[in-house]
């Protein structure tokens, strides 16, 4: 008896170390608090999506979906080679060129009228333990030393694959201001971030800067969350305005409605940024299923589309090439205004007639 209560005593303070680490950052408190208990999104003691969004889909728990993903064999999950990948050095990118670079998954850089912008940046780990999967062959080229000041960080949400607490803690010299959801600052300060340095935003919101710069703050259908109490901060998506383009920040996020608003309240849109993969009819609400990404590049009808948020991690149950299979078919098919970079490739924005491969079919 002593020895099964020792072991239970044991795995407690394990588990209770493990998750008061750092990285899993800190839950809004006071003024904060105050502020995310008034938004008209925050109800019943959390964030709430538009619609009613269920989180599992399927006849099975969350947990029975975890097992499932990990011990499951889904047929070429990862490639087997190294990915072909262009190590572009951001340093040596002039101010005023208006490119984005994708690194990765939902990372990636932006330059437009003189601005530069940091989305999501995850450089070193994925997911709370840093064995757990490992980023895709050839694809973990950039470090926190490889980007330039950047006068933008955005965050759209707080899951560990869009918030490496490594990764911005080396960044934080870096960056002028985050832009974030409403309770996101929260680990940003933690983490030692300076409070004036943090926007947070509410659904709706806007922040106008004075280089002609502004930000809309606008609506995802997903969940947030680092630890064990989820959507306790925010998740959004945001609209770009500059002096001579609009871009629109997906984040991650399933169907809704708010596509078809977002693309009626600021067409025209110059550019969409969407997730696509990590996806599976089981998670079908908070996350692009194919044939829903095609319904939201429709609604938003932007001048050209890229889809992120694929071929560096497996966190879905399809083939890593399968979500750029999907839409460079359904591009074709619908003429949709597709562009498919390498990761790292240089995405020239105000050039309408740059092309692309479709490097996955030629993987390594």
């Amino acid at each position: 008896m002593w020895v099964f209560f020792s072991v239970i005593l044991l795995l407690t303070i394990f588990i209770v170390s493990f998750l008061n680490q750092p990285s899993f950052g800190r839950l809004p408190s006071g003024e904060r608090l105050e502020r995310i208990k008034n938004s008209p999104n925050y109800r019943d003691g959390k964030f709430q999506n538009v619609h009613e969004t269920p989180q599992i889909t399927s006849d099975k728990s969350f947990f029975q979906e975890i097992i499932g993903f990990l011990f499951n064999n889904v047929e070429r999950l990862r490639p087997e080679t190294a990915l072909p990948v262009v190590k572009t050095d951001l340093h040596r990118l002039h101010r005023k060129e208006d490119i984005l670079v994708w690194l990765g998954h939902g990372s990636y850089f932006l330059q437009t009228d003189g601005i530069r912008v940091l989305v999501d940046p995850v450089f070193y780990a994925a997911s709370p333990v840093s064995f757990y999967n490992k980023a895709f062959k050839g694809t973990n080229l950039w470090k926190p030393e490889d980007i330039p000041d950047i006068d933008f960080l955005f965050i759209s949400h707080d899951h560990w694959d869009h918030l490496d607490y490594k990764t911005v803690k080396e960044l934080k010299s870096k960056v002028g201001k985050v832009i974030c959801p409403l309770g996101v600052g929260e680990h940003f300060e933690y983490w030692g971030y300076n409070k004036n340095q943090v926007i947070e935003m509410d659904w709706y919101d806007e922040a106008t800067f004075d280089n002609g710069f502004t930000v809309f703050c606008l609506p995802a259908r997903h969940f947030s969350g680092r630890g064990l109490k989820p959507n306790q901060s925010l998740w959004a998506s945001f609209m770009l305005e500059t002096p001579s383009q609009r871009i629109f920040i997906g984040g991650d996020g399933g169907y809704d409605t708010h596509f078809a608003e977002i693309g009626k309240r600021f067409y025209p849109i110059d550019l969409a940024i969407l997730e696509n993969g990590q996806y599976d009819t089981s998670w079908k609400y908070i996350h692009l299923l194919p044939e829903d990404l095609v319904k939201a590049i429709k609604d938003l009808n932007p001048e050209k589309v890229l889809t992120v948020h694929n071929s560096k991690y497996a966190l879905g149950k399809h083939a890593w090439d399968e979500p750029l299979e999907k839409i460079a078919d359904a591009a074709q098919k619908e003429s949709l205004p597709l562009l498919t970079p390498k990761i790292g490739e240089i995405v020239n924005l105000k050039d309408s007639t740059q092309m692309f491969e479709k490097w996955w079919r030629n993987e390594g």
